[in-house]
């Protein structure tokens, strides 16, 4: 997987924007909560994501995920290369993500991106 491919995953999901963080993480953000960013200067190109408790715990004991460092108590992953997923794994993992953050959202922010 590539960064140009990992958008064209987040934006087909309602409301979601781009932020550019730290001058060098790409942020995907729905409603100003992020659900994914992405290290596309580094190499690897790195990411992080939220995720379940559930999956959580499952991927941090495989090679190459990680509790992230400063998110792990909020249940981010951080993974050392994008390319250890395929496809249909980061369209699930990047759908958990983006559900997680809505859920976050207000309710009125919640209904306008439905609509």
């Amino acid at each position: 997987m590539t960064v140009a491919e990992l958008q064209i995953i987040c934006h087909t999901r309602a409301g979601v924007k781009e932020d550019l963080k730290s001058g060098h993480h790409l942020c995907f953000c729905v409603g100003e909560k992020m659900f994914l960013v992405t290290s596309p200067g580094s190499f690897p190109v790195s990411a992080a994501f939220k995720a379940t408790a559930e999956e959580f715990e499952e991927l941090i004991s495989q090679p190459g995920f990680a509790s992230h460092r400063h998110l792990g108590r909020y249940k981010w992953v951080y993974l050392d290369d994008v390319r250890r997923l395929d496809a249909a794994q980061w369209r699930h993992y990047i759908g958990e993500s983006y559900q997680l953050a809505l859920a976050k959202l207000p309710a009125k922010v919640r209904r306008q991106l439905s609509a």
